[in-house]
């Protein structure tokens, strides 16, 4: 195949996404596959004597017919290959790098975005997300090297490519971290939203056996996702607030489209939002688990992890957006847990990966634990360590405009309040002298602009978020 150079590839905050049949084409991804074995070729060191990689996909339009064109193009350039056998959470493949003596994994997904994206990322010999220390040395091999491609059956033949089950050791895996023998003859009542993504069914799983009453909502697979984004967040999710608050669950979980972010519900449908899922998960492994070591949150966290940090003695640290910053401290450092405010969760004693599944397990077992439905245990969270209002809201990125962040960091007061902080290495966040903040960014997924903000009242947040949104728009 002839290389045709186009700039249309590009990694974002997490790995590369973009419109199916409009660049994201099996020409460009043939191409962005090549320029990934150049990278494994001459800048991987083999482990165990072998550079082998682990592929796996998601549940989205023709994810496993790209998963074997990546599969091919890396069998052509003599590295051997392991695909999984069916569509698989991110976190499952993530999982079988390490597990397999990987060099890397190679999943495809576009995870929350809307259902005419695709996307490939890229994971290290750890399971973690790859930085950008990885992504810009693959781009710099973009075109540089004709595209080698073969037959499937041909390269399957010839044992370069092993089509093996993942989920399995995956999930031997979960339930040996989750307390099973707690959890056995709980009867708590737990709906589970799967969105129509790759994480339908897996909870069932690893559930099995116990006296939870587990019930599952979107399980079948629609790549066209009802139409909507498969992301955890409320403007997605009437349908099992509505559920759960009908139907008297102790317990809603929401996982997205490739199953590596979380989101909650609470008793009467009330929408636990992952800022402080984060904190509920910290809080259970620290005192109900007694795990030590450090939390790790984005620029864009919730003000209560400072808190609770504080309280439990733990380093807190803070990094830009994206689960690969959080990925890197949870290799370098020991970390209890790492959340982001997309809902992406890490946890001690695992792979550097976020997992919804894992994290909504936990969320049960805290309940069990505590013996009290999550309603009762965020009340009891928010009197000890303070009630937050946290408000974001997305403009559409207009191509050629570019907002001025210098003029905004100059701010000196936000309705009314004095800025007695300012943070500029992901965006600009402005923090105000009542603990409110405001803060703008771009997306690194999606051709958005985003605005955050945080108050200890809902009317000072939905304010800011009202004048950050003016801001954009202007």
């Amino acid at each position: 195949m002839a290389v045709k150079k186009q700039n249309v590839i590009k990694f974002g905050t997490d790995g590369w996404r973009a419109v199916i049949s409009d660049t994201f084409t099996f020409e460009n991804l043939s191409i962005l596959t090549q320029a990934f074995c150049e990278w494994v070729k001459k800048d991987v060191k083999p482990i165990k004597g072998h550079k082998r990689i682990a592929v796996g996909y998601d549940t989205r339009f023709m994810s496993g017919d790209y998963a074997k064109i990546v599969s091919c193009v890396l069998a052509k350039n003599n590295i051997d290959v392991i695909l999984s056998d069916s569509p698989l959470p991110t976190p499952a493949l993530s999982y079988a790098v390490p597990e397999n003596n990987c060099v890397a994994g190679i999943v495809i997904t576009a995870s929350h975005n809307p259902y005419q994206f695709n996307g490939f990322k890229i994971k290290t010999a750890q399971g973690g997300g790859a930085g950008k220390d990885i992504t810009n040395k693959v781009e710099s091999y973009l075109y540089k090297t004709p595209v080698k491609a073969g037959g499937f059956d041909e390269q399957v033949e010839k044992k370069r490519i092993k089509v093996c089950d993942f989920t399995t050791t995956y999930l031997k895996f979960m339930r040996s971290y989750i307390d099973l023998k707690k959890i056995k003859k709980s009867k708590f009542k737990v709906l589970m939203d799967a969105m129509h993504g790759s994480g339908s069914g897996l909870i069932r799983e690893v559930l099995k056996g116990t006296d939870v009453r587990l019930s599952i909502m979107r399980e079948e697979i629609n790549p066209y996702f009802d139409g909507k984004k498969p992301e955890p967040v409320i403007e997605f999710l009437e349908g099992i607030v509505a559920r759960v608050k009908k139907e008297k669950f102790d317990l809603g979980l929401v996982l997205d489209g490739d199953a590596d972010r979380i989101a909650a519900v609470a008793p009467g449908g009330e929408f636990i939002h992952p800022q402080k899922i984060l904190g509920l998960l910290v809080l259970h492994l620290v005192r109900n688990r007694g795990r030590t070591g450090g939390v790790v949150k984005t620029i864009c966290g919730t003000t209560m992890i400072d808190n609770i940090a504080r309280k439990l003695g733990c380093e807190l640290h803070e990094t830009p957006v994206g689960f690969k910053y959080i990925s890197d401290l949870m290799v370098s450092e020991n970390i209890v847990a790492g959340g982001e405010e997309a809902g992406g969760m890490g946890l001690q004693d695992y792979i550097p990966e976020r997992d919804g599944i894992l994290a909504g397990l936990l969320l049960l077992e805290m309940m069990v634990y505590q013996k009290k439905n999550i309603k009762k245990i965020v009340a009891e969270m928010e009197k000890e360590f303070g009630q937050y209002y946290y408000q974001r809201c997305d403009v559409k990125f207009v191509k050629g405009k570019k907002f001025n962040t210098t003029q905004f960091a100059k701010t000196v007061k936000l309705l009314g309040k004095k800025v007695v902080d300012v943070k500029d290495f992901d965006g600009v966040k402005l923090v105000c002298e009542d603990e409110s903040w405001l803060m703008l960014r771009p997306s690194g997924t999606e051709p958005l602009v985003r605005a955050y903000s945080e108050a200890k009242t809902l009317k000072r947040a939905k304010d800011l978020i009202k004048y950050g949104e003016k801001l954009l728009r202007k």
